[in-house]
Parts: C-alpha cells; sequence; structure tokens
C-alpha cells in the first residue's frame, strides 16, 4: 500500500499523487466490485506489460514475505495468518521514507488487511502506514493481473487519506507515482527472472 513514497524507497510505503479526475487509468480498478477511495484525495495509478505466466507474476507479488529479496523498498514483510491470502489476511512490513519539508527520515510500519482476492486476478488491501513523525491514516491498494499473449497486463492503483499527508500533498505526490512505478518494474523484473 505505501510502496512508492518510498520508492526511494517504499514498496512498503506506497506513495502518492494527487488525484486529478484522470490520473488513474480510464476505467478504476477494482476488486470484486471495490476499489481505492473514491473521496481520496491523493491517489495513483499505473500499468505494466510483464513477460512471464500468470501464475508466476502471481506468485511473486502475493508471496508476501518474499518481497523484501525483489523490492529494495521493502525492508521487511511478515503475514500474520498462515495459507493463502483471504478476505481477513493481515501482513506487516517496512519501508524507509527519507526526511521531506513536512515530516523526519523514518520507516513506516504497515499493517495491510485483504478485503478482496480472487486467485489470479486481483487483490485489494487497506490499512495505516505509521513512523516516527509521520502517518498515513488508511492507505487503499489495488492490484488487476490480465493475461495477454506473451504475459500479463499488471495494473495497480493505491489511494491514501489522513490529515498528515493531506496538509502537503505537494510533498506526498512527489513520491507515490515513483512508489508505485518502482514496485512494477522490479515486480516484472523478478517474475521475468523467476521463468
Amino acid at each position: 500500500m505505501l510502496n512508492a513514497l518510498l520508492a526511494v524507497p517504499l514498496a512498503a510505503a506506497a506513495l502518492f499523487t494527487a488525484a486529478p479526475a484522470d490520473a488513474a487509468a480510464a476505467s478504476p480498478l477494482t476488486c470484486r466490485g471495490q476499489g481505492v477511495d473514491p473521496a481520496a484525495q491523493l491517489r495513483y495509478g499505473a500499468e505494466k506489460f510483464v513477460k512471464a505466466p500468470l501464475s508466476t507474476v502471481w506468485e511473486v507479488q502475493t508471496g508476501i514475505e518474499g518481497w523484501p529479496a525483489w523490492q529494495p523498498a521493502v525492508t521487511s514483510a511478515k503475514r500474520l495468518d498462515p495459507g493463502p491470502l483471504h478476505p481477513g489476511s493481515r501482513f506487516r512490513w517496512t519501508t524507509p521514507v527519507p526526511a521531506t519539508p513536512s515530516s523526519p527520515a523514518t520507516t513506516l510500519v504497515i499493517t495491510s488487511t485483504v478485503h478482496q482476492v480472487q486467485h489470479d486476478h486481483c487483490v485489494r488491501w487497506s490499512g495505516p502506514a505509521i513512523g516516527d513523525g509521520l502517518r498515513i491514516d488508511r492507505g487503499v491498494h489495488v492490484w488487476t493481473f490480465t493475461p495477454v499473449r506473451g504475459g500479463v497486463v499488471v495494473r495497480t492503483e493505491e489511494s491514501w487519506t489522513g490529515e498528515q499527508i493531506e496538509a502537503d500533498p505537494a510533498t506526498a505526490i512527489r513520491y507515490l507515482a515513483p512508489g508505485l512505478d518502482r514496485w512494477l518494474a522490479d515486480l516484472e523484473t523478478a517474475a521475468e527472472a523467476a521463468c
């Protein structure tokens, strides 16, 4: 969820970007009918073609405890329950965040809860991201995976809400887009290497 924020690290902490009506893909991303927070001031969407089988891309992205091995922005990731992801699954991950004009350098601890999941198709989770001097009250992250000739189109969209980040959206925006873009690039590299 907060992953772009740290793209300079984040994967574990997502990023933000102000959300003009056309900022995300033409049609909003959803998983089982649910998307990001439509009222969020900060949101961003991106997509990437990955030359790997759907099963591989899904396994890499949903293998949460493996995130630190392929995402430099994620310093730790731990499932809080066993088995495949399902509604109610929880995981905790961390990502360092550089100092900004409105917050000190810190490590965000993100506790995410899965709300919707459809194997090999989509996943949606949300949760807070909390660090020393920085707090994102709620990040909502949606991922979709569409098989196409030669690979998979991975789309993602994330929203952030919270008084602190909404007070300085220009700074937040500087981290969101590059963070999610970096997450997608790292996913592409990891999934293609796993083939």
